[in-house]
């Protein structure tokens, strides 16, 4: 399957207490390259369910090329299950009305539209040298001091 793919992203979220500080971690690979960057981020407040989101949404963000084949690696169901089983559209189509994190989700899917994105899910702590990397970059990211707010999340949800 990771050869029909140009890019494979591989993503992870964590908080601390739910909510709590949290933090995402994410690996761009690029097909038949073995090059690969890591990315990660932080907030002082937020959800687990967040942070998995955001990191799909900001390794997206850092692709230059719009029309990407990318295989998006993630052991979050919320986040696969949303949009391989297109629970995500129908939400849109409602105006997210009642829905979570639809700050994000608007977001994802600008960005999701961009390119041509396949989802797998991989079971978490499972011994999957890209998960394991990507859950340590968001363990990290969340513990760093002095985090910044995530705002649509304090300013709604609290």
């Amino acid at each position: 399957m990771a050869e029909l793919h140009q890019v494979i992203l591989y993503t992870d979220g964590s908080s601390r207490g739910n909510p709590g500080p949290g933090g995402y971690g994410l690996i761009l690979e690029w097909a038949g390259k073995k090059v690969y960057k890591e990315f990660s981020g932080g907030f002082r407040k937020t959800t687990n369910n967040r942070m998995e989101l955001l990191a799909v949404i900001v390794g997206l963000e850092k692709l230059k090329n719009p029309r990407t084949k990318v295989l998006v690696v993630s052991d979050s169901k919320y986040v696969v299950d949303s949009v391989v089983k297109g629970w995500v559209f129908g939400w849109e189509k409602k105006g997210f009305v009642g829905k979570k994190n639809p700050d994000l989700w608007k977001r994802f899917l600008l960005v999701y539209r961009e390119h041509f994105v396949d989802f797998k899910w991989v079971k978490g702590h499972n011994n999957h040298p890209m998960n394991e990397r990507c859950d340590q970059l968001a363990v990290a990211a969340a513990q760093q001091p002095q985090l910044p707010p995530d705002v649509y999340y304090e300013q709604n949800v609290d």
